[in-house]
């Protein structure tokens, strides 16, 4: 399923809107001047407002399926429709912004 190619610079929440970062995006290729991020990366997910309900609060996301023909240092680039999860919620990460030029698929 093509989609625009998430960047560093995207805004990325859990599904209870805490903030999620990736810990290492790729270096080598860039859009809008900002490195991609690529699937084995995990996100840090701080500020999960689950926590308030008293159920375990989102703590990392990860990319579960990336892009099917677009690498980056030999892995597939997150898109901002890639299949994504939050543990340990079980809760996909929202892709909210992102650069709108590059497209993958």
């Amino acid at each position: 399923m093509p989609g625009f190619l998430v960047h560093r610079g995207a805004v990325i929440t859990c599904s209870h809107a805490g903030p999620a970062t990736p810990t290492l995006p790729a270096s080598r290729v860039k859009v809008s001047g900002m490195p991609v991020v690529t699937q084995p990366i995990p996100f840090v997910v701080t500020g999960c407002t689950q926590a308030a309900a008293l159920l375990p609060f989102c703590v990392f996301g990860q990319v579960v399926m990336g892009a099917l023909q677009v690498k980056s240092e030999g892995a597939a680039v997150m898109l901002a429709a890639s299949t994504t999860l939050c543990a340990p919620t079980a809760t996909p990460l929202l892709v909210l912004t992102t650069q709108m030029q590059v497209k993958g698929r």
